[in-house]
């Protein structure tokens, strides 16, 4: 059998337990950093497959410690060093606990997290787990102000219930539909067949929903989708793995060919922090077992480094 050797300590590797070797923070109420990452492994699992991305979170982090060594070198996705500053403005907030079968007691603690570090005045990235812990994250930005969502997903998550559960993967985008703070949805990626029903699509136009279809948005480039962001908006990010190309990002539950590439991934969240302010990201749906090689975990955990120096430098404008 052939040796595959790691070749990681060539990049000046070295262990770290968390997203890019920065710093933990184990009691979000002593939070001061300006960016959190926090992960969900879980929200609101189904019987038949129980929490299948509990995985996710540590994968990710697993992805990104060979770079940890080197997070003040030059990163030409972001123009710079990934924190301008020369300071890390990020934490990791490590994960949040889970019961398999009590999913509203899943989702209280989810949206008690990032209400604190809200509070805190953070930006709160949040690692999946499952697709349906966008839900209990955009509850907890019933705060006074109205919100812009981006969502990039395969899937238009638009039906009102499936196994008789209405807060799971397939019912984010109708759930955020129902709430006061939402006042936008900008989806970008769908295509092939998912789990919508002709329904759903219709009754996501009726509300407002923009849609950018994955076969538009490679005809159309980004700004297709960017456009429809309000200049100054304040924007939730809402990131499903599936979204990417499974070329890059085999490492889903539901593979379809014809996803984004790395770079639309970027532009789209580069362009997203040039319309508005970013309030909050979700990135769900990894599933490690599925993985090749770690393919899609290096491809997930670049768009999250993308996501973090994009943060910094909101923050220091």
């Amino acid at each position: 059998m052939p040796n595959n050797p790691s070749l990681d300590a060539l990049f000046g590797s070295k262990d770290a337990n968390t997203f890019l070797g920065i710093e933990a923070c184990a009691d979000l109420n002593a939070l001061s950093a300006p960016i959190a990452i926090i992960g969900a492994p879980c929200a609101s699992p189904y019987a038949a497959v129980g929490a299948y991305c509990r995985n996710g979170p540590d994968a990710l982090r697993a992805a990104a410690a060979p770079l940890a060594a080197n997070r003040s070198h030059y990163d030409f996705d972001s123009g710079g060093p990934l924190f301008p500053s020369g300071a890390v403005a990020a934490v990791d907030c490590g994960n949040l606990p889970f019961d398999e079968k009590d999913a509203a007691g899943n989702r209280e603690i989810i949206r008690n997290a990032i209400s604190t570090i809200r509070r805190r005045g953070a930006v709160p990235i949040v690692l999946g787990g499952d697709d349906s812990i966008p839900i209990p994250v955009l509850e907890a930005l019933g705060d006074g102000k109205t919100y812009t969502i981006l969502q990039i997903d395969a899937h238009i998550d638009w039906r009102d219930e499936h196994m008789g559960e209405r807060h799971g993967l397939s019912s984010t985008m109708r759930r955020a539909s129902e709430m006061p703070h939402i006042e936008r949805i900008i989806q970008v990626g769908a295509r092939g067949i998912g789990s919508a029903r002709a329904q759903d699509v219709q009754d996501a136009l009726d509300w407002g929903v923009h849609f950018v279809t994955a076969y538009q948005l490679h005809q159309q480039g980004p700004e297709a989708a960017l456009a429809q962001i309000p200049a100054g908006a304040d924007i939730v990010i809402s990131i499903d793995a599936d979204a990417m190309d499974p070329a890059i990002v085999p490492s889903v539950i539901g593979r379809s060919p014809g996803g984004l590439s790395y770079y639309q991934m970027v532009e789209l969240i580069k362009g997203a922090g040039e319309r508005g302010r970013i309030a909050a990201v979700n990135f769900v749906e990894f599933m490690p077992e599925r993985d090749i090689d770690g393919l899609g975990a290096l491809n997930c955990a670049r768009v999250i480094m993308t996501i973090m120096g994009v943060l910094a430098r909101q923050i220091s404008r």
